[in-house]
């Protein structure tokens, strides 16, 4: 599939358009402390992002599934977050720049997140893109999330930007299956928060890439 110019370009939230690792990996830090256990690495927390809270929470605290205690630390995971709510996040190098261009050139961009609203929005804000994004789909605004596809055709509805004509970039495989079932042009972005072991060209994506700064490049060269 061979994308010409594209009228809109969606991202992905978390490891995807903004690295949010840092303070997922602080907080899990936080919890084993509470808990009164030893540290644990890093890597652990990242390749469990894309799992959210839950996920995060039964890594963190080495916990089953089955373990009763995941809703009191799931909830104490939410609190600390919302507390520092974007204090230690970024966008991924060259992206601020590139929704500069999307202004510049009149190119219509997005959110399309799994993360809910009251997450996602403030950490939009704080984040202060400019232009700022011209739609911020998440799973308040859907029946079915991603993978489903509903979010993503919202998205290109509110945009009035027929799928075919817009990239979306994700950091996971259920963001390619949505972006593929809605008829977008597929990025799998390799640099955020796979599994361990994980491949993103297995997602079958159109295209991958290994950085944040590779998918600058390769929209530059087509607006």
């Amino acid at each position: 599939m061979t994308l010409p110019r594209p009228r809109a370009v969606l991202f992905d939230l978390d490891g995807t358009l903004i690295d949010t690792a840092p303070e997922f990996v602080a907080i899990a830090h936080a919890l084993r402390n509470e808990a009164q256990l030893p540290p644990i690495s890093d890597s652990v927390i990242r390749h469990n992002i894309s799992d959210g809270a839950t996920g995060m929470v039964q890594a963190a605290l080495e916990l089953t599934h089955e373990d009763t205690r995941i809703p009191h630390w799931r909830d104490r995971f939410l609190t600390l977050y919302h507390a520092g709510l974007g204090q230690h996040s970024a966008p991924y190098p060259g992206l601020a720049t590139l929704v500069r261009a999307f202004g510049q050139k009149g190119i219509a961009w997005g959110v399309v997140t799994n993360k809910l609203e009251r997450f996602a929005a403030p950490l939009m804000e704080r984040m202060a893109f400019s232009p700022r994004a011209n739609v911020l789909i998440t799973p308040d605004h859907v029946a079915r999330p991603k993978p489903n596809p509903e979010a993503v055709l919202l998205a290109c509805q509110q945009l009035k930007c027929e799928p075919k004509d817009a990239v979306f970039i994700g950091d996971h495989a259920r963001d390619i299956e949505a972006g593929n079932a809605a008829g977008c042009h597929t990025v799998a972005a390799a640099y955020g928060y796979l599994a361990r072991d994980e491949s993103a060209a297995a997602w079958g994506a159109n295209e991958t890439v290994d950085s944040s700064e590779a998918f600058v490049e390769l929209i530059l060269e087509r607006i």
